[in-house]
């Protein structure tokens, strides 16, 4: 049953996760084409405002996660009550909050970011933006949690995959026959607002929850020691499109927008991959199956280092080339950012190289004894992109979400060996010497290689043979590096070929 809902779980979150970079490219260049770059830029920025209300969600959600992971493998029905009970209460709260805090955007955000726009014009947009915001805190995000930790995330993978569709047909439609862009978003947040509904409707019928339930113990032990792992989540995805409205330009904002959008998608794309991983092993920990958990990991830690390089090594030598062709016709703004795009690859890159130890310590639940890292993280990228932005723009935000992953990432493994699982340091050496060594070598293997013009067809022959290389240097240095898994892979592969 692991294997198969791991199986299920992996694939849904694969397949929403390709949907949504699909259409992501979709709609931001529709808007690009039809209200300009300012306008792209305005779009984004408010979305990272409303997304700062997530602040106040203060990492309760992870914390739900790991406290149902041990009452869901005992089938403990009331002290998974409790749990939900518990986590409702918190978040309604949150979407009351959330009200107050739009109320305030719309009377203080023209003023700062939307002068050129009008204060109706960016007062409307910011409403019609966080009409979705509304919906997951009230009773959206609760049932997401309960089913993630169940290990049946698929069902809201499916849920989401399917709104984003239909999301983007409609927006397609909107933007073609000239509507503004507050009926195109207003659009997407009606069309949003059915994902919480189909996901409330089936953990009614599958899962016997009473939401009245009462309690003397708060059943949520660590609710509060999760606030320093959520800011700094926050801020690590928010903070440069924050950081370049303040002291850059909007037009800024839309550069990074567009880089974001194609390092976004490639992480989200690869982390999909760890959903499914991320509830097994809470599952292993609560039952503390050590044996088998450290197995999982080791294989977790290869997996993911070996496809992190492999991805973002291609992504940093592509992605110049896909937003040349992107861009082509939009003379607002220049896009062509070599440099800022080889750092955010490489911040990104980081985000995912921790996430095998970060999948440790929430399993475990280590909140409060982790916190410290998680703050240190969030200040170092603050500072460094608010000192550097002057000087050097988006560089400057690129640096310092480089500087604050990098330390997240070294952190992680040190304390997972020391407190958790026992992983000895050497391996996580050598796994960063085996990435970089793969980097290294993959550039300039590829470096040459050129696109004759700017079209997407050119750029998918790019794309191709560049990965044709990357897979041989990646196979190569690895049958070398870590015989032993690439054997067993390649003997797992053939097996299975052979039944199918």
């Amino acid at each position: 049953m692991r294997e198969k809902r791991l199986f299920y779980n992996t694939i849904s979150s694969l397949v929403f996760q390709v949907t949504t970079i699909i259409c992501g490219f979709i709609l931001p260049r529709l808007i690009l084409n039809a209200f300009g770059s300012e306008v792209n830029g305005l779009v984004n920025s408010i979305t990272q405002f409303l997304g700062v209300i997530s602040f106040l969600e203060l990492g309760v959600g992870a914390v739900v996660q790991s406290a149902l992971y041990k009452p869901l493998a005992e089938k403990n029905q009331e002290d998974v009550s409790k749990i939900i009970s518990s986590a409702n209460k918190f978040f309604t709260r949150l979407g009351q909050i959330l009200l107050i805090y739009v109320i305030a955007l719309v009377i203080f955000y023209p003023q700062f970011a939307g002068k050129n726009f009008g204060f109706i014009y960016t007062a409307t947009l910011i409403v019609t933006i966080s009409i979705s915001s509304f919906a997951q805190y009230f009773f959206g995000i609760v049932n997401r949690l309960l089913l993630t930790a169940d290990q049946r995330g698929y069902i809201q993978y499916n849920a989401q995959t399917l709104a984003v569709v239909c999301n983007t047909a409609a927006c397609f439609i909107l933007i073609r026959v000239g509507c503004s862009i507050q009926i195109v978003k207003l659009t997407t947040s009606l069309i949003y607002l059915l994902q919480p509904f189909l996901i409330y409707l089936y953990v009614r019928h599958h899962y016997s929850i009473d939401r009245k339930i009462k309690y003397i113990k708060e059943p949520i032990p660590q609710k509060w020691n999760g606030i320093a792992q959520h800011v700094a989540a926050v801020i690590l995805d928010g903070t440069d499109t924050i950081v370049l409205t303040l002291f850059a330009t909007l037009s800024d904002v839309s550069i990074y927008s567009v880089y974001f959008l194609v390092v976004k998608g490639v992480k989200q794309l690869f982390m999909s991959m760890t959903n499914g991983i991320t509830s097994l092993i809470g599952e292993l920990w609560a039952k503390q199956e050590i044996k088998e958990l450290n197995k999982t990991f080791s294989w977790t830690e290869w997996v993911i280092h070996t496809g992190t390089t492999f991805v973002f090594g291609l992504t940093a030598i592509l992605i110049v080339p896909f937003v040349r062709v992107y861009t082509l016709g939009i003379h607002d703004a220049n896009y062509i950012q070599p440099l800022f795009a080889a750092l955010i690859v490489a911040a990104n890159a980081g985000h995912c190289l921790r996430l095998p130890y970060n999948i440790i310590i929430l399993a475990a639940g280590h909140y409060k004894q982790t916190q410290n890292n998680y703050i240190i993280a969030a200040i170092l990228n603050i500072v460094v992109s608010v000192v550097t932005v002057k000087a050097w723009g988006l560089i400057g935000v690129a640096i310092g979400t480089l500087v604050a992953m990098g330390y997240q990432t070294v952190w992680m493994a040190v304390y997972d060996s020391r407190n958790l699982i026992k992983w000895p340091l050497r391996n996580f050496a050598k796994q960063i010497f085996v990435d970089g060594l793969t980097v290294i070598i993959g550039f300039f293997a590829t470096r040459m290689i050129v696109m004759p013009e700017a079209t997407y067809i050119e750029w998918v022959f790019l794309a191709v043979k560049t990965a044709i290389i990357w897979i041989v240097i990646v196979g190569v240095l690895n049958m070398v590096f870590y015989r032993d898994k690439m054997q067993s892979m390649i003997h797992k592969i053939c097996v299975k070929v052979k039944r199918g």
